[in-house]
């Protein structure tokens, strides 16, 4: 049989990292699939790269393959070393949609049942609960990008990814870059890894489920402090400013920002922009040099 090196086959290196790897993996499995590429081969590199991706993602498997040494070459005719002692993953071969290579039953065995097999579970979205998944089945990720308004208030939203269009439930008060998990809505028939991203907002800025927003006073209402109407997600609000505050310091309406899932509201910052005059009259020169010599 011919020796596979699996590091060349997913294009990485072989110190690569566990998550350099499933990039890699990804990246592949995506553009060999049989559902989107018809060209001759691609069904045979898409086994392969799962083949590889089953072995490099496995600590123990990838040890006892990487103790096979570094002198073998992609293509060469390969035996066990003496003494090998190969690991049974208790699965099937021969019924995984066409099974392994066999250099890779020499090195890792086969037989048994294929509700046993080890492998599949995390690959495909199905976890750990020992249920056979076919190999063709293939995760996918997505984005979805909503208004603060919808992130706010949740709900049922529409998704394109394709040709398809899914019902997507948002809880409210989903925040930036939450991922939700669609299972058996993948293309490829595994789960959809959905993204969430909200749109900047013109008036307020988003971090996490705290929100903060500008308000612009006069000098003199920043010098003699006064009661703001504030508007918030759920109606206006006074909010009294102290005498004396400082520009660019932040005021706290607590539990005014975004809903989190245990009932609760994260607040909202109200950031103080005090307005400097740019022109006064005569009049407003003599009081502001009044209160000049009195300081």
């Amino acid at each position: 049989m011919q020796y596979k090196d699996y590091y060349k086959i997913l294009g990485v290196s072989r110190d690569a990292k566990t998550d350099d790897i499933r990039k890699a993996y990804r990246k592949l499995a995506k553009q060999y699939h049989p559902d989107v590429n018809k060209d001759a081969g691609a069904e045979e590199k898409y086994k392969e790269i799962n083949e590889a991706y089953e072995v490099l993602k496995d600590p123990d498997k990838r040890q006892k393959y990487d103790t096979l040494g570094m002198n073998w070459q992609a293509g060469q005719d390969f035996t066990p070393p003496p003494g090998w002692q190969h690991v049974e993953f208790g699965g099937n071969m021969g019924d995984m949609g066409g099974g392994f290579s066999d250099f890779f039953q020499t090195l890792f065995g086969g037989g048994g049942s294929a509700r046993g097999f080890g492998g599949f579970g995390d690959l495909f979205g199905g976890g750990s609960s020992g249920q056979y998944h076919h190999p063709m089945r293939q995760d996918s990720e997505a984005d979805l990008t909503l208004k603060l308004e919808e992130a706010v208030k949740g709900g049922t939203y529409n998704l394109r990814i394709g040709t398809r269009s899914l019902k997507v439930n948002i809880p409210k008060g989903i925040t930036e870059g939450t991922k939700l998990t669609l299972h058996g809505k993948s293309e490829g028939g595994g789960d959809l890894h959905l993204t969430i991203h909200i749109e900047p907002h013109k008036i307020y800025e988003i971090n996490g489920h705290d929100l903060t927003r500008e308000i612009k006073v006069p000098v003199y209402d920043a010098v003699l402090g006064k009661d703001l109407e504030v508007e918030t997600l759920t109606g206006q609000v006074t909010l009294k400013m102290p005498p004396g505050i400082q520009d660019g310091q932040k005021l706290r309406l607590r539990g005014k920002g975004m809903p989190k899932r245990d009932g609760t509201n994260g607040d909202l910052f109200v950031r103080v922009k005090v307005e400097i005059p740019r022109h006064i009259n005569s009049k407003q020169k003599e009081l502001w040099e009044e209160l000049s010599r009195l300081s």
